[in-house]
């Protein structure tokens, strides 16, 4: 267990354009991304493989995950054989940590990654780690995470964001929560959820990171009042008896990305036929798994075994099909469970979902000024080789590489003007 880097090392920086002012920022941003869109319908035509030559470079590949519901497509791919369909045979690896994952993949130890989205950008502009041009190929999932507060402080009143805060003011004292990586997915819901309450992450509470499996055995000895990490930690907690779900993270923002394919950009660059094998049997264990209950209940078993998750099927298979309780007595059926394809929109790599966690990023201090946040999403985000999977499987894409979502605040974003956006935020670094 380390303590958060976020507060304890200085702030890295990080300036990709100047700090214009206003309207001439808007204006320029508002071109970038309608000439981001007309690029987009060229994306996926250019440099298509020719017949016969499409064989992947790398035969074998080794895949890192961490043990979370959601390496269940990277994991299903291997074991059902979509991987021997395309031409290649896929090592899902299990790794201890996310700063393990980011250093074997940095390192060339594992070819590519069930990896944390916010990780793949923080790294690309040497954020929590040695900078390193990173390349994200799809997105694994969407929704299915949770913030769990414990069972001490739930039965003092702290079920909520807003109870939460009310229980921080009347009883002063340090209070610890858990993500597991700085710049990751798990740190921005935590932050974004406490924020909307009025909480300070950074000023108002401690916060450390714990890799995913510990969580659990960390709130059962005391070491924090509430996390937030990726299923099944959340109702493995429940089941326990020693925390409580104080909200879900489809609930902070519905349909949100969560885990994706990463690799280097100098691996995806020197292996692009071993990059859409990859992706096409991972598309289809996604579609796969959402095919149906039957399928779903297949993927819980498989998933919950030592070598993978290593937890009890009951941990993973009422969660994956939407079948939510709080610990509190609460149950309800959540129609914005996990998804791990949703007819293939949850694996687009759309750019605005990687230019959101580079708005947070620059939100909480981790970005001391203002990236060019569509150019780096661009050179990140790989959807010309997610196109090209995508149309040998006949799976459609969006019109458009943007999209808009509106978050539990009520703030709508687009990716229309992300720094404007960044900066709007009352509670922020």
């Amino acid at each position: 267990m380390t303590k958060n880097e976020a507060t304890t090392t200085p702030a890295s920086c990080v300036d990709h354009q100047s700090s214009a002012n206003g309207r001439r920022q808007f204006l320029r941003t508002s071109a970038q991304v309608a000439a981001g869109t007309a690029l987009y319908a060229t994306l996926g035509h250019h440099g298509v493989w020719a017949a016969g030559s499409d064989a992947p470079e790398k035969k074998e590949v080794k895949i890192g995950f961490i043990p979370l519901t959601d390496c269940a497509s990277v994991v299903m791919a291997s074991v059902l054989g979509f991987d021997q369909k395309y031409g290649v045979k896929i090592t899902p690896t299990k790794e201890a940590s996310w700063a393990s994952v980011r250093d074997k993949l940095v390192n060339g130890d594992l070819d590519f990654a069930h990896v944390l989205y916010g990780m793949v950008y923080g790294l690309h502009l040497g954020v929590g780690g040695p900078q390193k041009d990173m390349a994200v190929l799809m997105t694994l999932n969407r929704n299915g995470q949770a913030i769990t507060l414990s069972k001490k402080i739930a039965d003092k009143g702290a079920v909520d964001g807003a109870s939460l805060a009310k229980l921080m003011n009347a009883e002063k004292r340090e209070y610890t929560f858990a993500h597991t990586f700085p710049t990751g997915t798990h740190a921005m819901w935590l932050y974004y959820w406490m924020a909307a309450a009025g909480i300070d992450p950074m000023k108002d509470a401690k916060i450390i990171t714990v890799p995913p499996p510990q969580m659990v055995a960390n709130m059962r000895v005391g070491n924090m009042d509430g996390y937030c990490v990726g299923e099944p930690w959340g109702h493995r907690a429940i089941m326990d008896g020693i925390g409580i779900t104080a909200a879900t993270t489809q609930d902070i923002w519905r349909d949100h990305p969560e885990k994706v394919l990463g690799a280097t950009s100098d691996f995806a660059t020197k292996n692009p036929n071993t990059a859409r094998a990859v992706m096409m049997a991972i598309i289809e264990a996604g579609r796969w798994i959402d095919a149906s209950l039957q399928n779903k209940m297949k993927m819980a078993e498989t998933v919950a075994a030592k070598s993978y998750v290593n937890t009890s099927v009951d941990a993973i298979n009422q969660r994956i099909l939407g079948r939510y309780q709080n610990g509190l007595g609460k149950t309800w059926d959540d129609p914005n469970h996990m998804k791990f394809f949703a007819d293939g929109d949850a694996n687009f790599p759309y750019l605005s979902d990687g230019m959101w966690f580079l708005t947070q990023h620059k939100r909480w201090g981790l970005l001391k000024s203002h990236p060019d946040y569509l150019a780096v999403a661009k050179k990140i985000n790989r959807i010309d080789l997610y196109t090209q999977a995508a149309s040998q499987l006949k799976v459609s894409v969006p019109k458009s590489p943007l999209r808009s979502s509106k978050l539990m605040d009520g703030v709508v974003w687009d990716g229309s003007d992300p720094a404007r956006y960044a900066d709007a935020f009352k509670v922020k670094a």
